[in-house]
């Protein structure tokens, strides 16, 4: 069990009223079947101007790519350069004490996609919010046709605009600062050369699939792709999640 059901599952016991923070009140405007459970196989909505209609609350169906971003790459042709691979193994070794994540730092882009905790993607006019239950983080994708900042002032989840290519959701993000660690068990780096391209196309009502190609010139020989599938959250909401409000762990994450 995920640690969001975890946390509803939590929630439940606690006394509140019978909608407590929404978790279970039926998302409005969604196709059901006759059972009244949500149509996941309906085809995917749209909005008035006849785009793919992103919007909603989604959950990974694996979080492999949060520890490791090559997991589904053969290790042979992970194109890592040599500097990154020995600070990865090093940080490994380390058993990663370093990762900002574990310090109630953001993840960068891509990984704050796959992580163990849901995300809602609203879509309006010129723009797209991603709020993030991860950290109570937000990404701004703006749809607008504005260009990417020239000479952005660094930081953990970038500046992001996009495109509609058909049915696909085409976000450059850059501008990233060079402290994010790409994925926890690996400990695989970044720099503030790393250039994102997201792909982000809704199959069905009840599935979205993101593909990232990480260009990252500075500790990678080529660019790189990995791709990844979640599923709509329906009937829930996401919750609170303030990582440093009396956090704990920090101060035993001593390495070897």
């Amino acid at each position: 069990m995920k640690a969001h059901r975890i946390m509803i599952a939590a929630a439940l016991v606690l006394p509140a009223p019978a909608f407590a923070q929404w978790l279970n009140y039926p998302t409005p405007g969604i196709p059901r079947l006759p059972s009244g459970k949500p149509n996941l196989e309906a085809p995917a909505p749209t909005t008035a101007d006849g785009k793919p209609d992103l919007s909603g609350l989604y959950d990974i169906d694996s979080g492999r790519l949060f520890q490791d971003i090559a997991a589904d790459i053969r290790p042979q042709d992970f194109p890592i350069q040599p500097w990154a691979a020995a600070l990865a193994r090093q940080r490994e070794q380390d058993m990663r004490k370093g990762d900002p994540y574990s310090h109630c730092l953001p993840p960068v882009v891509p990984r704050i996609n796959s992580g163990n905790r849901p995300f809602k993607i609203l879509q309006l006019p010129g723009l797209v919010v991603i709020l993030y239950e991860t950290g109570y983080l937000f990404r701004q994708i703006f749809t607008d046709g504005r260009p990417l900042p020239k000479d952005p002032q660094p930081a953990w989840l970038g500046y992001s605009v996009g495109k509609w290519e058909g049915d696909t959701l085409v976000v450059d993000t850059i501008g990233f600062q060079d402290q994010g660690w790409l994925d926890g068990n690996k400990g695989h780096p970044q720099t503030d050369a790393m250039h994102v391209t997201e792909r982000f196309r809704r199959v069905n009502f009840g599935r979205l699939e993101i593909q990232a190609t990480i260009d990252d010139p500075k500790a990678y020989t080529k660019p790189f792709t990995v791709k990844q599938t979640l599923h709509l959250l329906a009937d829930s909401e996401i919750l609170e999640n303030i990582c440093n409000e009396n956090e704990k762990d920090a101060t035993h994450l001593v390495g070897k």
